[in-house]
């Protein structure tokens, strides 16, 4: 029997911090949503980051009404106004907090208007020119950065970070130097979510898994299966068509003969009848 439901407010998670590890998925859909809500998972993320996404977000607060939804706002926003904008406009979508790559400067400038913002450490994908795809916070230099823009995210207000792809005994000690929620993406079992898109754990797509995810299903080949199937589906219903197979009689309505013939005679004139 699934446990209720509690939607976690702020003040609920950090109350939480270091108690236990919460779950932590990334959705794209609706289904998605309510699959996560209806499982049991702590906190969901999604994105927020175009107009079809911000048009999608009351769906899945709708699909998902009881469950912690932060959705991750467009990268490039340019000024502190448009970020406040971009805030407002997801938590008055239902949003129960926003995430944002950005620089500590637009985090700020959030956060003072009450926002509740997460933000990035570690590998962050928007930013990988000037990193790699790799691990980071392997090296001593690399490892004091870390915690100098984890301080940086803490000043500026932020509640909480994604923490991507870091060592993880050096996520575990950084995870108790900060009050910032630590969400463990790659960066193992030491912060205060697990964290994983369901791209991964459903197998959805064709790119190699990465080494952090596990897929505890195969989606592609079911999507790939049920191509196959709408395909084979069109197709007989074409050659039903062409050999008149379908409609049958039993998909049809029929009107009573001796009525129609009436209505036949009253319309047209009986010479021509």
């Amino acid at each position: 029997m699934l446990r209720p439901r509690k939607k976690y407010t702020v003040y609920d998670l950090q109350q939480l911090k270091g108690k236990r590890c919460l779950t932590h998925i990334h959705v794209k859909s609706p289904e998605e949503a309510a699959a996560a809500e209806q499982a049991g998972v702590d906190l969901i993320s999604c994105p927020f980051d175009s107009p079809e996404a911000q048009a999608r977000l009351p769906l899945l607060v709708a699909a998902a009404p009881n469950s912690f939804l932060s959705g991750s706002t467009p990268h490039g926003m340019a000024s502190p106004e448009e970020a406040i904008r971009v805030g407002f406009r997801a938590l008055e979508f239902g949003a129960s907090s926003v995430y944002c790559s950005a620089s500590p400067f637009l985090i700020e400038a959030m956060a003072r208007e009450g926002i509740p913002v997460v933000g990035h450490l570690g590998l962050v994908p928007r930013h990988v020119t000037w990193t790699g795809y790799r691990a980071l916070g392997k090296t001593a230099e690399e490892a004091r950065e870390l915690y100098r823009r984890m301080k940086e995210l803490e000043n500026a207000g932020a509640y909480a970070s994604e923490l991507e792809v870091v060592p993880h005994n050096l996520a575990r000690w950084l995870c108790g130097q900060t009050k910032l929620i630590l969400m463990s993406l790659g960066s193992g079992s030491g912060c205060d979510t697990q964290f994983l898109f369901s791209d991964d754990i459903l197998g959805d797509y064709e790119e190699r898994l990465p080494r952090h995810a596990k897929a505890y299903r195969n989606f592609l080949a079911e999507n790939r299966r049920l191509q196959q199937e709408r395909i084979a589906a069109f197709s007989e219903y074409i050659a039903d068509v062409k050999e008149g197979r379908f409609p049958e009689r039993s998909h049809l309505v029929e009107m009573d003969a001796q009525l129609l013939d009436e209505v036949v005679r009253s319309l047209i004139p009986t010479e021509n009848v």
